[in-house]
């Protein structure tokens, strides 16, 4: 796991110590993903600059320094993540006479790039990764991601060079800078908790989507249309064709096959030089790798957990126990709110554009306290949004049975009604019938309850409820000044999976956005801030094909979320210590908005700050904040959005 950086300046005017301390300085910025090595490489002919920051995990020797030259001199590479497979690439290359000078995945995928060309060798590598590569010969440089989007890479313009780095800080460390805030992309953030790629809180840096690759001709780099995206592996391609084509055996051969491929996916993700580990939820994904990295191991797994004294958010006792029965070399950290709440000042810093899911809380600690054993992190990622475990799943098919067969009109009738009463007045009268109920029947906030079934009630078809359960703001234009939201994998309905079942078009547009954009975000910075490698192996592109090829049968049945990856998981881990309601990773921020973050809070939504920044409209969000200071309505999650912009905004200003 490293950081890249890179430059190309068109012009070719700079010197090449001018280059070299440019890119040495961005790839400084990147210090935390790679704290082992650092190197640059500089053509100042051809005005291009690649440094590196490494993070020492397969071939600790020189021979695994980058960039890395191919034996010819022809092709230069930074790369960051790890090619499962090279190995088996390897003895392939080897079969066509190409020697090697160690044993780093690095030097396997660069001579893969060498015989069978870009294209060929990204189909037969299995990994997780972000790389640049410049052709000297072509004088091109190619940019790409992996399938699922496990590594970020960034890439625009500034000051008339042609840049791209894993992490936006280390294109502000480029001496001629000028960000600008993207009102688009904030007003993304308010609905979803995250900016989804391609877009990025500046303008004109952007996100290589996942499953892509970009080609910039070195003289024209300072022209946008010159840049060309081409698409390597499709999500769509591959849930359509899983779907068209379904598995046919029976459960127990499906639970065979899946085993086999979980088990080769966790054995490859144990390769390394360095220590390694998992984290351990106690939950179906993490446990189902745990247990699986215990058979394949020649010694215990060390497992990591996290708790809470708040009973609520507390799983480390289930960790516990699961650790206990598979005999893992076990290590949990008990947390207290005021250290949870330490890391909130570091945020800005760690997730470099505003990133609000309070998640990255627990995680960023998971992460620190694991570093301090291993270097590497498995964790079972991927598993919700393949094998239908959110409760959104369910929650969503569930409504719609519910409200579908209204008329829209009615539908949108009745939202009207109960909007014109107001949520505070319908609770007053909600709670005045509740009195003559026993306690355990009455709803808490049910003005809040009944504004979300107003919106739910107002929307038009099944996706249109889909895009409402994942949205904070409903309208974040509104909010925004000068706001407008940009088309997104959510809203562009034209490039969606041909999918008939609502189910599966909910499992499908997590997988492109929320997975990669959230999730994979949240995974990647909090354990790359303390230099540990995060490895996924639900996400091995091989899983993900098996899991669409999979009647949704097998995957959701009776209500539960996960049936045929749970069927596996019972051969190796008692059902007892598994079934239970599916818990959230989160922090109590409602509550803590209410105590001890309201200064802090207060400070940052001050009215006449909010106007002199100039992003926000202070009317909606101080009516949500007094609202949820009063304990009417929770509207922490909308909170949060605008609270992570605004530490954001102060951390950029510092």
């Amino acid at each position: 796991m490293c950081g890249i950086v890179g430059i190309i300046d068109p012009r070719a005017a700079a010197e090449a110590r001018t280059l070299e301390r440019y890119a040495g300085a961005m790839a400084d910025a990147l210090r935390h993903r790679g704290p082992d090595d650092a190197g640059t490489w500089v053509d100042a002919a051809a005005g291009v600059a690649l440094a590196h920051r490494r993070l020492s995990i397969l071939d600790l020797s020189p021979a695994g320094h980058q960039p890395m030259v191919s034996a010819d001199g022809r092709r230069i590479l930074v790369f960051n993540g790890e090619i499962y497979n090279f190995w088996a690439l390897r003895s392939d290359l080897e079969k066509h006479g190409i020697g090697f000078r160690g044993h780093s995945d690095t030097e396997v995928l660069l001579a893969a790039i060498g015989l069978w060309g870009l294209e060929e060798a990204l189909a037969k590598s299995n990994g997780m990764f972000a790389f640049a590569l410049w052709d000297r010969a072509e004088r091109v440089l190619y940019l790409a991601r992996d399938r699922l989007g496990e590594k970020p890479l960034y890439y625009g313009w500034v000051g008339g060079d042609f840049v791209f780095a894993s992490e936006i800080k280390a294109l502000r460390a480029h001496p001629r800078w000028r960000g600008e805030v993207d009102r688009g992309a904030l007003t993304l953030l308010l609905r979803h908790n995250y900016i989804p790629a391609p877009h990025s809180i500046y303008q004109g840096i952007h996100k290589l989507p996942p499953g892509h690759w970009l080609t910039v001709p070195g003289a024209a780099a300072d022209k946008p249309e010159s840049v060309r995206t081409t698409v390597y592996w499709s999500a769509r391609a591959v849930a359509e064709a899983g779907v068209r084509e379904p598995f046919r055996g029976t459960a127990q051969e499906a639970a065979d096959e899946l085993e086999a491929l979980l088990r080769d996916a966790v054995r490859l993700r144990m390769e390394a030089d360095v220590p390694v580990g998992a984290f351990l939820s106690g939950g179906v994904d993490s446990s189902m790798v745990v247990a699986l990295m215990q058979q394949e191991g020649r010694v215990p797994a060390r497992t990591f957990s996290i708790g809470f004294h708040e009973a609520e958010f507390n799983e480390a006792h289930h960790a516990k126990a699961v650790a206990a029965h598979l005999g893992t070399e076990h290590t949990e950290l008990y947390v207290t709110p005021r250290e949870a709440m330490q890391v909130i000042p570091r945020l800005p810093e760690l997730f470099d554009e505003p990133f609000a899911d309070s998640s990255q809380i627990p995680t960023f600690l998971v992460s620190e306290m694991t570093r301090r054993h291993v270097t590497v992190s498995l964790s079972g990622d991927g598993g919700d949004e393949l094998f239908g475990g959110y409760n959104r799943y369910f929650l969503g098919r569930s409504l719609w049975n519910k409200i579908g067969w209204m008329p829209a009109g009615v539908r949108a009738l009745v939202a009207s009604g109960i909007r014109a009463v107001g949520p505070a007045r319908m609770g007053r009268l909600v709670g005045a019938v509740q009195a003559a109920l026993p306690a355990r029947l009455r709803l808490q906030n049910p003005g809040d309850k009944l504004d979300k079934v107003a919106e739910i009630l107002a929307e038009p078809d099944p996706d249109a409820l889909y895009r409402a359960l994942v949205s904070h703001w409903k309208r974040p234009a509104e909010v925004v000044i000068g706001g407008h939201e940009p088309s997104t994998t959510v809203t562009d309905r034209s490039g969606w999976a041909r999918l008939g079942d609502f189910t599966e078009r909910m499992m499908y547009l997590d997988l492109v956005s929320y997975l990669p954009d959230d999730i994979l975000v949240k995974v990647d910075r909090a354990s790359m801030a303390v230099s540990l490698e995060s490895r996924i192996p639900l996400l091995d592109s091989r899983l993900v094909e098996f899991a669409w090829r999979l009647p949704l049968a097998l995957k959701v049945r009776n209500g539960e979320g996960k049936w045929l990856l749970r069927q596996v998981l019972y051969r190796h881990v008692p059902r007892g210590l598994i079934d239970r309601p599916k818990t959230g990773f989160g922090v109590p921020i409602d509550t803590w908005l209410r105590g001890p973050l309201r200064d802090w809070a207060e400070a940052l939504l001050d009215p006449a700050r909010l106007r002199r920044e100039g992003f926000f409209k202070p009317e909606p969000i101080r009516t949500k904040w007094e609202e949820h200071l009063s304990g009417r309505r929770n509207w922490h999650y909308y909170l949060w959005d605008v609270l992570m912009f605004q530490a954001w905004l102060e951390h950029q200003a510092a």
